[in-house]
């Protein structure tokens, strides 16, 4: 897509009031929108129409919105924001470890709504402008953020974009105290609404990825009320 063009952003919702109202009001503000009812489309719509932004409801037929979460994010990054009118943490936590990068609780404010909308896409992806070209290497893990890779103990492992940039912040700064907030204006940007949980669950991910023993992890360290520290 032509980086001067109008944003795309895909909807998915079984509710047509809510799709229509959504989409009103962001044609309305300059945003290019395109809908889905259930999680199937949307991963068919997320292929095809290569959206800037997708906005998803949790509960969805055929297949939940985490589900369809858990497949868009095998081939692609592009940020997703979860609609649910449950508000209870297991989903949200859900949620963000699947890959969606932040959450809306229903019912919601349209004000609201769309500032969360206009910051997550003005937000540069996960890491640009401070990733280094050069790979990161430490014992037998190695990052190469110029080629979003990462090899650990010769292996190539996958990684969830917002999982990459935390793992950069930390290996970047190994041997150092990397304070929550710091992590979460690095990763999540400075007007991130979430919680200091959501940092936990991707930490978790990440020892599960990267550790021998996930429980007694080597490399990522927690220092009590204080962060987190990558050691050698």
């Amino acid at each position: 897509m032509v980086a001067s063009g109008p944003k795309r952003i895909l909807i998915v919702d079984d509710e047509s009031a809510i799709l229509q109202t959504l989409r009103f009001n962001l044609e309305r503000n300059g945003y290019t929108v395109a809908t889905a009812g259930d999680g199937r489309t949307a991963i068919t719509l997320a292929a095809s129409e290569r959206p800037d932004l997708i906005i998803m409801d949790i509960m969805l037929p055929v297949l939940d919105g985490i589900e369809a979460c858990k497949e868009i994010r095998k081939t692609s990054g592009v940020p997703i924001i979860m609609l649910t009118a449950r508000d209870q943490e297991i989903d949200k936590v859900l949620a963000l470890e699947l890959g969606a990068d932040d959450y809306v609780t229903k019912p919601f404010s349209l004000h609201e709504f769309l500032a969360r909308v206009k910051a997550r896409l003005r937000r540069q992806p996960s890491g640009e402008g401070t990733v280094r070209s050069d790979a990161i290497s430490v014992s037998d893990i190695v990052l190469d953020p110029s080629r979003q890779s990462l090899i650990v103990r010769g292996r190539t492992v996958s990684l969830a974009p917002k999982e990459f940039s935390l793992l950069h912040v930390l290996m970047e700064n190994r041997g150092r105290v990397v304070t929550r907030q710091t992590l979460l204006d690095k990763v999540w940007g400075y007007d991130f609404e979430g919680e200091h949980q959501t940092i936990s669950v991707h930490v978790r991910w990440l020892r599960e990825k990267i550790e021998i023993d996930p429980n007694n992890p080597l490399h990522i360290i927690t220092v009590r009320s204080r962060g987190y520290m990558f050691k050698e």
